[in-house]
């Protein structure tokens, strides 16, 4: 799993520190500096990890504690409270709830597999007694609708889709209207893949985002939130080559100046 080297090099900087004979304030630097290496090497956004080197240090006054004190326990609990604090984002991802119809745009990069997790997603909560729908407004990559209409049958999930319709706006809101008639009460809406830099993929995402009205309102995932408000986080590809760092800073990126329009705050979801 990505994260595996990542969890497996913050052990052994805690164990090097545990094993020191003395716990003094360069065996702290030292396993801190192990540790924040470890982290950046992993692709955590720079800012967290200074921010959690920090917020350590001032917890951890080696000067101040009295003797007798456990400075093993104390160094070892505040960074497992840091790092904890790291994956708390503070406020909950977004849910569908019951009794109204909920709108659920999917945005990500390309080749990410956002249109294998629609049908996940749906068919999840289709489980839960809920009555999903899937809409294909991807009318950039060919054989987009083919694929989400191969899926949602195979799981027995209704879905709207054109071929003939290149506009993604007038498909998705077609999409939206019909099912609601039907009385679903969760809507999925998949659409194109995209890079940071390409505006008009951007554009053409905000003015979905703004025809559907979806529930839910640093490089490629600033671009998505500069473009619309993004309530939750499902990270894809666990097999792949990713160090599993950008999963990391995702859920704390609401914390920071410029992620302050975020309507809620960001979760890590793991689609098994």
């Amino acid at each position: 799993m990505v994260l595996a080297e990542l969890g497996g090099s913050i052990s052994r900087a805690l164990q090097q520190m545990s094993n020191a004979t003395i716990i003094d304030e360069k065996v702290l630097n030292d396993c801190l500096n192990e540790i924040t290496r470890a982290l950046l090497q992993s692709d955590v956004q720079f800012k967290l990890v200074r921010d959690m080197q920090t917020n350590i240090k001032k917890i951890v006054n080696l000067d101040d504690l009295a003797a007798g004190h456990n400075k093993r326990k104390i160094i070892q609990q505040a960074i497992f409270n840091e790092l904890c604090k790291m994956l708390d984002p503070g406020k909950p991802s977004f849910a569908p709830k019951k009794g109204k119809t909920s709108i659920v745009m999917f945005v990500g990069l390309q080749g990410s597999g956002k249109t294998t997790t629609c049908t996940k997603y749906a068919y999840y909560h289709q489980k839960k007694g809920w009555k999903p729908a899937l809409v294909c407004a991807d009318t950039f990559r060919a054989g987009a609708f083919d694929q989400l209409k191969q899926n949602a049958t195979k799981a027995k999930i209704p879905f709207y889709g054109s071929y003939m319709e290149s506009d993604p706006v007038k498909i998705a809101v077609e999409g939206v209207e019909r099912f609601k008639e039907e009385n679903c009460d969760l809507i999925i809406v998949d659409t194109s893949g995209r890079h940071k830099q390409e505006a008009a993929l951007f554009e053409e995402m905000r003015q979905v985002s703004e025809a559907t009205v979806p529930s839910t309102a640093f490089d490629q995932a600033q671009a998505f939130k500069q473009s619309v408000a993004v309530g939750a986080v499902i990270v894809t590809k666990m097999d792949g080559h990713a160090k599993g760092g950008g999963a990391l800073s995702a859920v704390k990126w609401s914390f920071y100046p410029g992620f302050t329009e975020l309507e809620v705050g960001w979760r890590l979801l793991t689609v098994l």
